[in-house]
């Protein structure tokens, strides 16, 4: 069973690279950020036709998540439960596997602006919100699996330029800790789990060449539960679209699980 996610910076605008990515990466299920589209136009009959199901929760020119999945999601929640946010964040929904039910999370976390900002106060409060939701999520689903774009690069290894970017926003330690603190809840970094190539990234800025010079940022992640991470077998970054015709700023990671 293979869980990708990616952050496609529009669905409305790379519609078409999604459909191709899947048709090359027949994942089980895609969970994508930043739809930037309302519920009403989001192409659901695009991923019908390939034999995926959808769920999703949209907002106009910002934000927005969705799970693309082989089987039909089940329980679906939007948001975070016990906490009052205007901003289409969090999408959950349960689905079969061989294992028995895995309970899929797909986030797309605050950027943050600039250290000590009012968008920065907010991610850090969302983050705990989101921490104490989760501590809940997985006393009811101990196969848990949430996926997305955390906009936290976890450690000195995930930056291009660790002392360019120290103290900066998407690496400041109050960030990393708001990380830790997620992981500290029983989840494991699944691209960690295993030897990967140095200056493994997952976003490049579109500004001065930043994928060409690899100067990205790994702040992309899948975190699994303990018994998924017993079953995962590998985890990977896919660069290849990020090389596309007008790509997302970001590319698809995948975990894969065997049971």
């Amino acid at each position: 069973m293979r869980l990708a996610t990616w952050n496609i910076n529009s669905l409305k605008v790379r519609l078409p690279q999604v459909l191709a990515w899947l048709q090359a990466n027949p994942v089980d299920v895609l969970c994508l950020q930043e739809l930037k589209l309302t519920d009403e136009n989001f192409p659901l009959s695009a991923f019908t036709d390939m034999g995926y199901h959808a769920v999703w929760t949209g907002q106009k020119t910002y934000n927005g998540v969705a799970i693309i999945a082989r089987e039909m999601p089940q329980d679906t929640v939007r948001d975070i439960g016990n906490y009052t946010d205007a901003q289409r964040r969090v999408i959950a929904a349960t689905l079969p596997s061989p294992a028995g039910e895995i309970r899929v999370v797909c986030v797309y976390c605050p950027n943050g602006q600039a250290v000590a900002s009012e968008k920065y106060e907010y991610k850090l409060a969302w983050f705990l919100a989101l921490r104490q939701w989760l501590r809940e999520e997985l006393v009811r689903y101990p196969r848990l699996a949430v996926l997305g774009d955390y906009n936290v690069a976890p450690a000195d290894e995930d930056v291009h330029d660790p002392a360019k970017w120290e103290g900066q926003v998407l690496c400041s330690e109050p960030e990393r800790k708001a990380l830790r603190d997620l992981l500290d809840l029983g989840f494991s970094d699944a691209f960690r789990l295993f030897e990967q190539p140095p200056k493994s990234f997952s976003w490049w800025d579109y500004r001065m060449l930043g994928f060409r010079r690899n100067a990205g940022l790994r702040i992309d992640h899948i975190l699994l539960s303990e018994p998924l991470r017993q079953a995962c077998s590998a985890c990977v970054i896919d660069k290849g679209p990020r090389g596309n015709e007008q790509p997302s700023d970001h590319a698809p990671v995948v975990a894969t699980l065997d049971f």
